[in-house]
Formats: C-alpha cells, structure tokens, sequence
C-alpha cells in the first residue's frame, strides 16, 4: 500500500473496489449450497469457545466483592445507603457481553465490512485492557464499578474518533512498517499470557471466588482441596486430548473423513467429553464442586442493565471523560494493529484472493463497531488470529473440492469419447477458467486484463498439463488434480454472517454453556497457547539456541527455516536474545497495576528500533533472513539418506515407491503447508551445498 496524504483517498478507493463485488460475495456464497455449512461450522467453533473462555477471564476478573460491600454497610449508620448499594448494578461483565459483542460486530462486519474472510471476535488484549479499567474504576470513589462501563464507554467514544482519524489519512498503509518481529513478539506476549491465565485459573480452584461467602460448605478446606484436584485433573485432561485431536490428520488409523472430522472439530468435542465426565463426580461430593462457568442468563436484570449504560455516559465526571482519551490512544493502536495483522493474514498472496482488499475502510468500519459496543456496554471486537486465516483456508478447502469434482466430471465425459489427452486437459482448463473467471473481479473490461489472466491461468496449470498430456496408458485425473491444482478460495460473506448468527445463537444456549467446568477452560487456555507456538520463528529461534553444537545437523534432517542455514548462529543467537528481553519488557509492564495500560506502547516503538537500530547490529542480509516478511522453510535431508547407498537411494526414490493408492486429503495438504497461526509456509530446497553446515562461514567481511 502506497502513503497518500489526500484524506479519504484510500477509503473511496477501498469502497470502489468492494462495491464492485459486492452482489458477487453473496451470490457466490448461496451457490455453493449446503456445502458452505461445513466451513461455517468449523470457523463457529474455532470463534465461540475462546469468546467462552475469554468471558469467564472477565467474568472473573471484574467481579466485585459483593460479599464484603454489604456485610460492610450493615455496619454502617446508614440503612438508607445499604439499600442504595444493593441495588446498583456491580458492573461486571461474562460470558453473555462477550458473546453478544461477538456476534453483533461479526453480523455488521459481514454485511458492511470490506475483506469478508476477516473474522471478529472479542480477543486476549481487549480482556487485558478492560481489566486494568475496571481495576483503575473501582479505585475512585468518583466513578466506583457502577460508572465503569459508563466510563469504558468514553474510551470506546474515543478510541472510535481516533480510529475514524486513522482510516481518514490513510494510516493503514504503514502497516508494512510492523514487521515479523513486532508480529511474533506481540503473539509470544499472548501466549504468555494465555499460560499465565492458566496457571491463576488452576490455582484460584483451590481458594474461595471473590465476592463469596467463606463460611459456605463448600468453601471448607476438604472441599477446596478436592475442587482444586478434580480441576487439575479436567485441565490437564482437556488440553492432551485437544491437543491429540489437533494432530489427527496424520494418523495412521480410521478413514481420511474420520481423522478430518476429528482434526477439525476436536476441540469441542473434547470440550463436552470433559464436560460430561465432569458430571460423572460421585454423588457424596458437596454441590458446585467442580466449579462451572459463572454467568447470568440474557434474560436476567444483570446482563440486561448493560444495554442501557448509554444514559449514564454523562454522570461521568468531565475530568474522567477527558481522562479516557489516555486508555484510548493505547486501545485504538492496540486494535489498529491487531485489526491489520489479521486482516493480512486472512489475504496471504499464496491465497491468491481475485477480490481486492480493504484496509482503509475496514479500519472505519472497525471504528463503527467499536462506538456501537462502548454505546452498549459490551467490549469491542476486532480482527482475531488464528482464526482469520483459518476461514480463508477452510474456503479453499471447500473451493478446491468443488472445482475438482467438476474437473474431474468433464474428464471423465472426455474419456468416454475416447478423446486424446490434450483433449482431456483442454475441457479441465476449460471448467477451471469458466470457473476462475467467473470468480474474478472486474473494475473494467480491456482485452490486455484477459490476456493477462488467461497467461497467468496457463502458466499455474503448466504442471496439471504436463502431468494429463504426457500420461502414458490410463490417466489418474484425481491423482493429477490433487497434486497441481492450483490454490482458490471460495471468496463470499454467507460463512461469515452464518458463523456470527450461530455465535449469538450461543446466548440462548447460556444454561448449557454454564455447565462447563472452569477447570475446563483453563485447560483450554493452555491449549491456545501451547497450539500457538508452532510456526512462531521467535520460538522456534529459542529451541535453536539449546541445540549442542554437535547435535545441530539434526535440525537439518527435518523441516526448518531458511535462517538456519544462512544465517551465523551467533547472529540468530543475539536476535533471540534481543527479542526474549523485549518479551520479558512487555510482559512485565503487564504486572504494573496502573501504568499496565501502557503495555502496547513498546510495539508502536519497534518500528523505530527496527529500521535505525537494528540494522547497526545485523548483516543487512542476516537481518533480512531473521525478520523475513514470509515464513521460508527448507526441505530436510531424507530420513536414512546417510545409511543407503546411491542404488539403495534410487530404489527408495519417491518416483518408483509411490504407492498410487495413497490418501492424502485437501485439507491434510493444506495443513501440512500452514502454520498454526495460519501463515502460509514457503517451502523450498536447501541451497546449501553442504547439507550439514548449519550456517556457512563467515570471511573477515562478515559476509557468506
């Protein structure tokens, strides 16, 4: 994206690009038929159980010690003030506002936003940030925890102009300046975070809730004792099987849509297999042991107060209204940044998306929806990761499976007509442009624009083509299609309406919802976090730094980055050390209760540090490699290729040991090519000469 000082000029450019496909984005997405349900479903589930888990985070963590205030005003002189603070709202927020938050943004973003195949939702640092102003609230007698959504509400006010401001002038187009290093060491603090969120809900299973009555039975120490010890275990018991059920598309058991199946929608599953055996606790344990998800019913007097938090917006003081545009400026970057890195995932250019993108206008739209949930009283969504990506790949999934089968239909009617192989590859190029085209934008009609498609059309099946014409005998279509079709992404807004209409449906599910342990969830936050690790180079970096040196050629004999072999491993070491203390910075001005707030400021500060700083430290080459804009990863050296001898090699070469029977599924391909947190990996052959040199010397240059 090209700065322009011109305001508004990228986001006209953005709603006439969208404009354009606007009809197209749901035109395609009613043709696709029943067929879009399975991506929906998959992209609900991976949206709706970090919201339920984000919602007893804040549930938690915004709960007041309703116990204490009146057992305190019983004591006080005057009973006229201890009905008065019976009776005001606590100001806590659950499970229901971040449902409900998630599900009204995700409905007006499919419907107004520019990139449909971003996903919204409430996040960790939105968690993170509402904490430290319900903390910072409850300490002034001035606003108390009755006025704190009231005054969150300012910050939303704020944070929603600011991003206004930035859409206005153009501000996305400084998003290239957040590179891989911001990127990972921003989702490094999440998982972090996520771990220590796990920890504290593991722990807080073995004392009494805030706000609760100790003298109650189950709050006994035999009780604690055994709430903690079945939590530890449900935990523990969520996040193996979680993560067994993630990996289940390379196991060597049960049929290709079984292990899919379960890789996809295994979580959840383990979710309510957890939850159901948590039930299966004797009858002699005391009643709310384990403990379950703490939240009111929609319907209840509690959630609904939140919807009308906008009539007490002015009985907040002016100092505090103006006060708020401190939070805001760290909320509205927080959420421009956040916003934009999933949107850039979620339109990776190895999706080779046809629609054009909108990051202007989706930074508006953003700015709308932040207004709208500080007006309600509910916490902001934004552009979330993994799961943006992950719609996008869900879609190429359900794309590639339609053009295969239509592929392989119009082979099949060729061969029958006992047509040559160039005539059996001219009617699948045919249906794979019909479709292509049809699936293209177009913001004007020249001759040159269709040459230019149909070059590029050619030149990505140039492989599929080679592979139908030289064929000798029988023709595999299905084996060619699966192994050269190339990447298509079934670009339309229905997946995402659908998902956001499934995600508020979940508010009228809130009885069920509440039968979920809490240990549970916890679990599920270690999940997130262990998942989130792989394909985070920061972290792969760290691994790296432990290997003996004698024992580093065994990084090689597997997949890994391209870093690790051009790149002096006293340079990768000095980088990881530079961005572990970074992480360590971040992550502790978290813990300073006021000034907490603060914590992405030193993200907006890489970008200096990045371009004057680091480059007088680092070979302009090496630092190209370690903060490289795209995830490059090396083919290993073949397992065994050191105990064969050439003949032994050539027996055991893939071309003549292929087993033509092998199953391997679209999705298995595409997993296998992404990391988890949906990054597209490039996947190249070493150019090293000597396989086992970890990284090449270096002349007195500092140069390879």
């Amino acid at each position: 994206m090209d700065y322009s000082n011109t305001p508004f000029k990228g986001i006209i450019k953005d709603v006439k690009g969208r404009v354009s496909c606007y009809k197209q984005d749901w035109t395609c997405g009613c043709h696709t038929g029943l067929s879009i349900l399975a991506p929906t479903m998959y992209i609900f589930f991976a949206s709706a159980l970090p919201v339920i888990a984000f919602g007893e985070q804040l549930s938690k963590d915004t709960r007041r010690n309703s116990f204490t205030s009146i057992l305190s005003c019983f004591t006080s002189k005057s009973i006229a003030q201890t009905h008065h603070i019976e009776l005001v709202a606590d100001g806590s927020l659950s499970t229901v506002e971040t449902l409900a938050s998630t599900a009204i943004c995700g409905i007006i973003h499919s419907i107004i936003g520019g990139q449909p195949m971003l996903i919204v939702g409430v996040a960790e640092p939105t968690v993170i940030m509402y904490t430290y102003l319900y903390n910072f609230a409850k300490g002034r007698e001035d606003i108390g925890a009755h006025l704190y959504l009231a005054w969150a509400g300012w910050v939303c006010i704020w944070t929603a102009l600011m991003l206004f401001l930035l859409a206005i002038f153009n501000a996305s187009a400084i998003i290239s300046r957040f590179t891989r290093v911001a990127g990972e060491l921003f989702g490094m603090l999440i998982t972090v975070l996520f771990f220590q969120e796990a920890i504290k809900g593991a722990v807080s299973e073995f004392r009494i809730p805030e706000g609760e009555n100790p003298t109650q039975s189950i709050y006994q120490f035999e009780w604690l004792y055994t709430n903690g010890l079945l939590g530890i275990i449900f935990a523990i018991g969520l996040l193996f099987t979680a993560l067994k059920s993630r990996g289940s598309r390379s196991w060597r058991y049960g049929t290709g849509w079984l292990r899919g199946f379960i890789a996809d929608y295994g979580v959840p599953l383990m979710v309510l297999v957890w939850t159901a055996m948590s039930y299966a606790v004797s009858s002699n344990v005391a009643s709310g042991v384990p403990r379950r998800i703490f939240s009111p019913l929609p319907w209840e007097s509690k959630s609904l107060s939140h919807w009308t938090v906008a009539k007490d917006l002015f009985s907040v003081p002016p100092l505090y209204i103006f006060a708020a545009i401190i939070p805001a400026v760290m909320v509205a970057g927080l959420y421009f940044f956040d916003h934009s890195v999933a949107s850039q995932m979620a339109q990776q250019k190895e999706f080779k998306l046809k629609n054009p993108s909108a990051y202007h206008y989706d930074i508006f739209v953003l700015g709308f929806m932040v207004l709208v949930c500080g007006l309600l009283g509910l916490p902001p969504s934004n552009g979330v990761l993994p799961q943006s990506p992950m719609h996008t790949k869900s879609l190429a999934v359900l794309k590639r499976r339609i053009i295969c089968k239509k592929m392989v239909k119009s082979a099949e009617e060729s061969i029958q007509q006992q047509a040559s192989n160039s005539e059996i590859y001219g009617k699948m190029e045919e249906v794979f442009t019909k479709m292509d085209k049809g699936h293209t934008v177009r913001t004007f009609c020249l001759l040159e624009d269709y040459l230019l498609q149909t070059i590029s059309i050619e030149q990505e099946l140039k492989n599929l083509k080679n592979a139908v014409v030289d064929s000798n005998g029988t023709v595999d279509i299905k084996k060619h299609i699966d192994a050269h079709l190339p990447v298509r992404v079934n670009e339309q807004r229905v997946s995402n309406l659908l998902q956001s209409l499934l995600v508020g449906g979940c508010l009228g599910a809130m009885p069920v919802i509440k039968m979920i342990p809490t240990s549970v969830l916890w679990g599920y936050f270690a999940y997130m976090a262990i998942d989130s690790l792989p394909g985070n180079q920061f972290w792969e970096r760290t691994q790296f730094f432990f290997v003996t040196p004698g024992r580093r050629y065994k990084v090689l004999e597997g997949l890994h980055a391209s870093f690790v072999e051009s790149v002096p491993f006293k340079q990768i070491a000095i980088f990881t050390i530079f961005q572990f203390l970074y992480l360590v910075l971040c992550f502790g001005i978290t813990w300073i209760p006021i000034a907490g707030i603060l914590f992405p400021l030193p993200f907006f500060l890489l970008i200096y540090i990045r371009q004057h700083i680091l480059p007088k430290f680092f070979h302009p080459n090496h630092l190209w490699e370690l903060d490289a804009a795209e995830y490059d990863e090396i083919a290993g050296t073949p397992r065994g290729a050191r105990r064969l001898s050439f003949v032994e090699r050539e027996e055991s070469s893939p071309s003549k040991s292929e087993d033509p029977a092998m199953e391997m599924c679209d999705a298995e391909i595409l997993d296998e090519l992404t990391t988890h947190r949906g990054e597209l990996k490039h996947r190249t052959t070493s150019f090293n000469d000597n396989r086992f040199q970890v990284y090449p010397e270096e002349n007195e240059n500092g140069r390879n």
